[in-house]
């Protein structure tokens, strides 16, 4: 039987449990946690508003967001969220998922720090936006019902969650500060890192080719 959370089901597909188990022992139990409650925030927000994710990409999607903060920087580094989307899309192709759920599941990784363009998108990836925005900054907490919210917070707590997020922001960032540019990553470097200059659309512009 399913394990349910707020009126919301645990995916336990071969393919769920093999994303959870590996992302539980490869990641932190700070972004374990947060991970699962991204996909139970996210499900009560498309609940509420007509969306019908798939559950199973939905939960892989949301137990992988942040995976990327963990990635060694490679020669040629990227955005964590591509890292992140890379490692859930390869994930689900091993895992039997078509091309097509694979790259949905890619796009909600990818897209999941993206202001605005989430929402026309795909259900999953609306959803799991909709779930990182309340988990990470409160944003829609008000349109859940407060009984759901805490049963969620019982099962998977925010203990210390904000400070021990930012660290893990920050040390996942230090190292690739040029991928920070354009992001609201930029901003973890720039609280955090004495001397980080966030990086300029209109200073590229004026030192461009004439």
């Amino acid at each position: 039987m399913s394990r349910i959370i707020a009126g919301v089901a645990l995916p336990e597909t071969p393919a769920a449990e093999a994303a959870r188990t590996l992302v539980e022992a490869q990641s932190s139990p700070l972004l374990y946690d947060h991970s699962l409650r991204v996909f139970l925030f996210g499900s009560l927000h498309a609940r509420a508003r007509g969306l019908e994710p798939d559950p199973e990409l939905l939960y892989v999607a949301s137990l992988f967001h942040d995976s990327g903060l963990l990635v060694p920087p490679a020669p040629t580094p990227h955005r964590f969220e591509v890292d992140g989307a890379d490692l859930a899309h390869a994930f689900a192709l091993d895992h039997g998922f078509s091309e097509e759920a694979a790259r949905l599941v890619w796009e909600a990784v990818a897209l999941h720090t993206t202001p605005e363009i989430p929402g026309r998108m795909g259900p999953e990836v609306a959803a799991m936006n909709l779930g990182v925005l309340t988990d990470a900054v409160g944003a829609g907490l008000d349109a859940l019902d407060p009984a759901a919210v805490d049963e969620i917070l019982a099962a998977y707590p925010r203990d210390d969650f904000k400070r021990g997020f930012l660290a893990t922001f920050h040390e996942g960032l230090k190292h690739r500060p040029g991928t920070t540019y354009g992001t609201i990553n930029a901003d973890i470097l720039e609280h955090f890192e004495p001397g980080f200059r966030r990086g300029s659309m209109v200073e590229r512009i004026l030192s461009s080719w004439e």
